[in-house]
């Protein structure tokens, strides 16, 4: 395949689906990269480039987009995503790092950052002066506060934990920090937020949320609960709010949002595991033991067969 090119010292993937690594190899009609590139792979590596959202560099949105883990790519085999030391992807489905961005902790902006900066854009909620709601301050969590702020916006941190006050204000730079089970602070900031960023995927009220926002508001789910949520429509009509969706991005805003994290110096915490620390790893996700992504150091730790 003349479009592809190889990613050898695959030094990093992230959730198997956030590789970064070296370009050791290019096809003949490669363009965009050489070796030596410092380059990563996101959440998809393929899609049929002639529909609409294809054509509108939403390749996120095509009916027959491909993830980068675990899907039927064209030649009929599977992919496979980071488990590897070697990868091969097509040029159109690559990114580059820029070079001030450790490849670790830039990784896992490849699938958390382009999931919160994507809807902060579209939405609008960009401006410097806004003011804008995270909801969950975990593994996308803490990144969209990182890019809200990057934006010069007002960030308030929404969260059920009063542990993560701390966090949310003295490490992250976010400016307001709000318990939601705290009936009196819910009360107290209704009507004040342009928009929300709701990470949070287990299942919760949205209500509370809704009236956070002021009118015209938008409140964006990027999180997935595994249980339908109960939507009020009668406080979306009164305000004119809005409830929506938005998954990862296309190329082109996922190469903007990597620059973007370049120039602002944005990264993730990351926690950085040999390959043997996996299972281990698994573990501790399950009780939400990582602050706040792991990391795995492909290269220097995955042994031969």
């Amino acid at each position: 395949m003349k479009h592809t090119f190889n990613i050898h010292e695959n030094r990093f993937a992230e959730c198997r689906h956030e590789i970064v690594g070296i370009v050791t190899e290019v096809g003949s009609k490669v363009e965009k990269f050489k070796v030596g590139d410092r380059v990563g792979v996101g959440c998809m590596v393929g899609a049929c480039h002639s529909c609409d959202s294809c054509d509108n560099d939403l390749e996120n949105y095509c009916p027959r987009m491909i993830l980068t883990y675990g899907a039927p790519y064209h030649d009929g085999t599977n992919t496979y995503g980071g488990y590897s030391d070697v990868m091969v992807a097509e040029e159109r489905y690559v990114v580059r790092i820029p070079d001030n961005l450790p490849l670790d902790a830039g990784a896992p902006l490849l699938c958390a950052g382009i999931t919160v900066y994507s809807p902060l854009q579209h939405f609008g909620l960009t401006k410097p002066g806004m003011h804008v709601g995270v909801v969950g301050l975990g593994g996308l969590g803490h990144v969209a506060v990182k890019f809200a702020k990057g934006f010069g916006v007002k960030v308030t941190v929404i969260s059920t934990s009063p542990s993560k006050k701390k966090e949310a204000i003295e490490h992250l730079g976010a400016d307001y920090f709000l318990v939601s089970r705290d009936p009196d602070q819910m009360q107290a900031a209704m009507g004040t937020m342009d928009g929300i960023i709701d990470t949070v995927s287990a299942v919760h009220p949205l209500l509370p949320l809704i009236g956070l926002l002021k009118s015209q508001g938008k409140l964006v789910m990027v999180g997935a609960p595994n249980r339908p949520l109960e939507l009020p429509v009668f406080p979306l009509l009164m305000g004119r709010k809005v409830v929506a969706g938005s998954c990862i991005g296309g190329m082109k805003e996922t190469q903007e949002m990597i620059d973007f994290a370049g120039k602002h110096n944005i990264t993730a915490d990351v926690e950085v595991i040999p390959m043997d620390y996996v299972n281990t790893a698994m573990e501790r996700l399950e009780k939400a033991d990582v602050r706040y992504r792991f990391v795995i150091d492909i290269g220097n730790t995955l042994k031969s067969a």
